[in-house]
């Protein structure tokens, strides 16, 4: 009699343990569904009109840096900042992007939302060869203002040629990515 008890505790232990994980599993795989409905960007309206179109920025070098310039050409508009390695990982692709199919038109901005001297300190070790603006942190109110809702970093935008968005997206680009986009702006 006492083998069943010992045996039927081992199976409520069992099943307390099944059930334990299965709900932890459950809760992960909510999370990861939440997490990736929440960093979703959203959709922004009245992009021709934008006020990303009026902007003025200044260079690490001291220029300006009008965003009206970039109009009627495909843009990739990239956010990023120096203590966020995946921007930085994705910084010399991108370079490397923009050489390659800035003679064709694409455009490439990066706008670095950082401070303005660890910017300047950061491009003498990596040169890049687009353009890049220093928003501070104004240039979080407009990533925001183009959709990226929860401030995140690395975020790029996508600029048709029409000036409207092709695609918005968080966290760090691919090779895929910019393929598909030199594609879909082509």
């Amino acid at each position: 009699m006492k083998e069943n008890q010992t045996m039927n505790n081992r199976n409520a232990d069992a099943s307390r343990r099944h059930l334990i994980w299965g709900a932890g599993a459950a809760a992960a795989v909510a999370g990861v569904g939440l997490a990736l409905w929440r960093y979703e960007p959203e959709p922004v309206a009245q992009v021709a009109s934008h006020p990303l179109w009026l902007q003025q920025f200044e260079t690490p070098a001291g220029q300006g840096l009008s965003m009206a310039q970039f109009r009627g050409k495909p843009l990739i508009l990239n956010f990023w900042a120096t203590w966020c390695p995946p921007c930085i990982e994705e910084l010399p692709m991108i370079n490397a992007f923009w050489r390659e199919n800035n003679p064709n038109g694409h455009q490439v901005v990066a706008l670095a939302i950082d401070q303005p001297s660890a910017v300047r300190r950061f491009l003498e070790r990596q040169p890049l060869a687009f353009p890049v603006g220093l928003a501070g942190l104004e240039g979080t109110n407009l990533a925001k203002s183009l959709g990226n809702a929860v401030g995140g970093l690395p975020f790029t935008v996508f600029f048709k040629a029409d000036g409207s968005i092709w695609r918005q997206k968080m966290g760090q680009l691919t090779d895929d990515d910019l393929s598909q986009w030199r594609a879909a702006a082509a």
